[in-house]
């Protein structure tokens, strides 16, 4: 697992404040993140590497990056991880923020807080997804966008994304011009393993508010270590975030 970091210096610490600050202000949009599918019998442990950008107001900006390890049991039950978003110079390892894990034969779905050393729990009412959220939308054959000339989807084949092959598809969805102002292409781009049956790598590019890009690396296809699944016997339970 990776590593902890003692609490940053001052400078450093402003620094995680804005990164945050970035996170809040740049929220994931449905289908730009690595959704790990709790199926069971396909083990595996992995890092996704992510890099943002956000352009500011005055046209400026900024970028960040951020890892944080995944992986999955032969039960099917996940762990994933969240960090802080730091700069992209930077040499540090992000700071350790949250676990979520999941074990689906329960419906147990638990997040810990890292920060706080506190947990909480809740059961899901119904059965887990066992495919990306957006894997339907980023299929040729499955159910796409509603017919648009402004909408346009592109089968990109089979490539190696870290050595595992991923299927890829481009949606690009152009937004007409306005003013005088010129028209706008917004692009995503989902690569999707049906080995391991979870996306290996997202794309996601706006030119008015930004661009993502999520990838997933060093995947070890064994084990992981049974005691990332459990909850550290220092943690307090709390009944909500």
């Amino acid at each position: 697992m990776l590593s902890r970091l003692p609490r940053a210096p001052r400078l450093l610490h402003f620094v995680f404040l804005c990164s945050v600050s970035f996170a809040v202000a740049v929220p994931p949009a449905p289908g730009q993140d690595i959704f790990v599918t709790p199926i069971p019998n396909v083990p595996f442990t992995a890092v996704i590497q992510v890099e943002r950008s956000l352009v500011e107001p005055d046209g400026s900006v900024q970028t960040a990056k951020t890892l944080r390890q995944i992986a999955r049991d032969s039960h099917g039950r996940i762990y994933n991880e969240t960090r802080t978003l730091i700069p992209v110079s930077s040499k540090e390892t992000p700071r350790l923020r949250r676990i979520h894990l999941y074990d689906p034969q329960t419906r147990v779905s638990t997040m810990l807080d890292a920060e706080q050393q506190t947990f909480w729990t809740m059961t899901l009412a119904r059965p887990p997804a066992t495919v990306p959220p957006n894997l339907l939308e980023a299929t040729p054959a499955g159910p796409t966008l509603q017919p648009s000339e402004f909408a346009k989807k592109e089968d990109l084949g089979i490539q190696e994304v870290g050595g595992i092959p991923a299927h890829g598809i481009r949606e690009m969805q152009t937004i007409p011009a306005q003013g005088n102002g010129q028209q706008i292409v917004v692009t995503d781009e989902y690569w999707y393993s049906d080995d391991l049956r979870i996306n290996l790598m997202i794309m996601h590019n706006d030119p008015r508010t930004g661009s993502a890009s999520l990838t997933v690396a060093g995947v070890q296809r064994t084990e992981p270590d049974a005691a990332m699944f459990e909850i550290p016997s220092n943690y307090k339970r709390v009944g909500t975030p």
